[in-house]
């Protein structure tokens, strides 16, 4: 039974190593890593890391939306039974990184570095070093130069013992999120079994790391059921990377429903036109099976194909519940996003069993 998400990691590159873990898009083009190529990354970047002296005591933050590299550095700093910290690049986090004074940051690019910059001296790995020349600062790393660069003996996963997997900072007053391996292992389970998923599955983050729901809900999940994790290039393609792979399994908040609700709107025929008119009849399908057959044909199923949810099996919601026009928009569509609480009572087995079937790359 894995005790700890570098348990998790290793149980997958036994078990699936040659299948594909995650994939991330570059200059356009999709990027593909086995779980025995992520694991070998990983302890890599590990092995690295304890070389510039990371500690298990020590805490890495992750200033960073959703990357690839960036969960392979959260991965690395957990398995050297270190912390890590989500911090969202689009929020002012200067008056949470002086009052921590973080030793570790991963920074994606010129903006977050410099965020950091004005706040304590650190350890700096960047990402992105597009703007970066100009920027002279002692201790800054390039994440390629720290995956490259392993001399010593490969680092065994090291026992987190009681300090947290992740550390998530909360609003101002409030006590910071603390996610323990126990407590992540278990909320995944719990999902893998209630939701049915498995290797076969695939999920696109598109949200930053820095929120609970993340970590909890969907990286946890992701290495229990072994199914395959895909990050869009950027923010800005990220519903056109989703019609691209046609995505299983869903994660969002009432905002990002809402957002991608309103997005679909937004592209509708004009208000009047006939058009707009059998958009509407479609999307009430009453009783009758030619009307349900005819709207599910000529638009509910187009729309979903535009929304990237053409194979959607699981759609999941963190937080508060959608407001009543998604919730009447989306169950239109046959789409009823599972709310998720931390309250929930699923039974579940030690380990999930899930049959291992080959997965199209």
């Amino acid at each position: 039974m894995t005790h700890s998400l570098a348990d998790a990691l290793l149980q997958q590159a036994n078990n699936r190593g040659a299948q594909i873990a995650l994939r991330y898009k570059r200059l356009g083009i999709w990027q593909a890593r086995t779980w025995r190529e992520l694991a070998d990354d990983v302890q890599r970047l590990a092995t690295a890391l304890r070389e510039q002296g990371f500690a298990s005591t020590q805490t890495l933050v992750i200033v960073s939306e959703a990357k690839a590299e960036a969960l392979l550095m959260a991965l690395a700093a957990q398995w050297l039974g270190g912390s890590v910290s989500l911090l969202d690049p689009a929020t002012d986090n200067r008056q949470w990184l002086l009052t921590q004074t973080p030793e570790w940051v991963f920074a994606q690019g010129l903006n977050e570095v410099l965020q950091v910059q004005q706040t304590a001296p650190v350890r700096l790995i960047y990402l992105d070093k597009r703007g970066l020349s100009d920027v002279c600062t002692p201790g800054l790393i390039a994440y390629e130069q720290l995956l490259g660069a392993v001399a010593g003996e490969s680092v065994q996963p090291v026992a987190r013992g009681i300090r947290p997997a992740f550390i998530l900072p909360s609003p101002q007053g409030q006590r910071d999120v603390q996610l323990t391996d126990a407590d992540l292992l278990f909320d995944a389970r719990r999902l893998v079994a209630r939701e049915h998923l498995t290797n076969r599955d695939q999920a696109l983050a598109a949200r930053v790391f820095a929120a609970s729901g993340q970590a909890r809900y969907l990286l946890a999940p992701w290495l229990v059921a072994g199914f395959c994790l895909n990050f869009p290039e950027a923010l800005s393609t990220r519903d056109s990377d989703r019609r691209e792979l046609g995505p299983t399994l869903v994660l969002g908040t009432r905002e990002s429903y809402a957002r991608l609700e309103g997005w679909a709107r937004e592209r509708l025929p004009p208000a009047g036109s006939f058009s707009h008119r059998l958009y509407q009849w479609a999307m009430q399908p009453g009783p009758r099976l030619l009307r349900r057959a005819l709207g599910y044909w000529l638009i509910r199923r187009p729309l979903r194909d535009v929304l990237g949810m053409s194979r959607l099996g699981t759609a999941l919601l963190v937080g508060d519940s959608l407001t009543p026009q998604s919730a009447v928009f989306y169950a239109a569509l046959g789409i009823h996003p599972q709310p998720l609480r931390n309250d929930e009572n699923i039974e579940v087995q030690a380990e999930p069993a899930i049959t291992l079937i080959p997965q199209s790359a």
